[in-house]
């Protein structure tokens, strides 16, 4: 893009657009070696370490340096070519510096200048381009290994909870264990394997939190009243793996688990051009323990991946309430 720009530039000062694409040429390697000793030596080995006043002084000598470089090229290669080229097509012109030594042309003050403005501007604009796209690459770097944590957390919390499950139904001696440890084993497939992707269908997401519900409803037979009402109507929507299961399990875990008496859960997804509702209400026990509640990681984990992956396209509330607890999610999600 820059050698069209200037061979445009050069091509309309001098009137032919094939000997400004030759003078780019005979420059572009002065273009390209400044801005590679700037990109490549420069910026990793003392502006990316912070060693600014080397910067600078480095920078302050490549200048003149390259400024120098550039004129001995023009004095010795350049000018002689378009000069010469004016001269074969019948347009002589008076170039009276080209007769003079070349040391006098290379501290001519305003050609020197010329060449300090030609060297910098495309080189400068380039390593201001290059420098967005590596600001750009860290800042996705970084926003990618929160999320492989964040995702590294989820993992062995899902694994912890049914672990705790399958443990409790083992001391009651329940014929529904085996059951329950192969639907284990296909969530864990799912969550292990199928989940390192940024993006899955929804439909594959959904299937594997109603077997997840399945699951808990093998666990608690009759003693649980549970309504779970989820939207047929899903098409080729995408959504990030895993937003809706800890909202679930956490229902299951702090509402269903801890209760003495008959719990309720009810799970509502809906889908609107769009736009995602997802929401989990459950009966609260009725002796809380203060610490039950005050961190679960599932949902700290959730609130950290939606700002990192729905900014601006998603809403999380949830609220305490005297009898029950409420969890609503919207994400705007996307077709691929």
């Amino acid at each position: 893009m820059s050698f069209i720009l200037l061979t445009i530039i050069y091509g309309t000062a001098y009137g032919s657009y094939v000997l400004g694409a030759e003078v780019i040429l005979l420059h572009l390697p002065i273009h390209m070696g400044y801005f590679y000793l700037i990109t490549q030596w420069v910026l990793p080995q003392f502006f990316f370490k912070e060693k600014y006043i080397q910067t600078f002084l480095v920078i302050l000598l490549l200048i003149p340096t390259i400024a120098i470089l550039y004129r001995l090229t023009e004095i010795f290669i350049s000018n002689p070519l378009v000069y010469k080229y004016y001269h074969d097509h019948g347009n002589p012109i008076e170039w009276s510096s080209l007769q003079l030594p070349w040391h006098q042309q290379l501290t001519q003050p305003t050609d020197f200048a010329n060449a300090l403005e030609r060297t910098n501007t495309v080189v400068w604009i380039c390593v201001t381009i290059r420098l967005f796209i590596l600001w750009q690459e860290r800042k996705q770097s970084i926003l990618q290994a929160e999320l492989n944590f964040l995702k590294g957390q989820l993992h062995p919390h899902f694994l912890f909870n049914s672990l705790n499950n399958l443990y409790a139904l083992s001391l009651e001696q329940s014929p529904q264990t085996p059951d329950i440890i192969l639907g284990l084993s296909h969530m864990l497939r799912y969550v292990l394997y199928d989940c390192t992707a940024e993006k899955v269908p929804l439909k594959k997401d959904v299937e594997a939190l109603i077997n997840y519900i399945e699951l808990e409803k093998l666990r608690y037979e009759d003693r649980l009243e549970l309504n779970v009402n989820i939207n047929p109507k899903i098409g080729e929507e995408e959504i990030a793996p895993l937003l809706m299961l800890p909202l679930v399990e956490n229902a299951f875990k702090h509402g269903a688990a801890e209760a003495t008496d008959t719990p309720w859960i009810n799970i509502e997804l809906h889908l609107n051009n769009k736009e995602l509702t997802f929401k989990v209400s459950n009966s609260k026990p009725d002796q809380v323990h203060p610490t039950n509640h005050k961190g679960e990681i599932g949902l700290l984990n959730l609130r950290k991946r939606l700002v990192l992956l729905y900014p601006g396209q998603h809403t999380f509330e949830y609220y305490d309430e005297s009898d029950c607890f409420i969890a609503e999610l919207t994400v705007q999600l996307e077709k691929p």
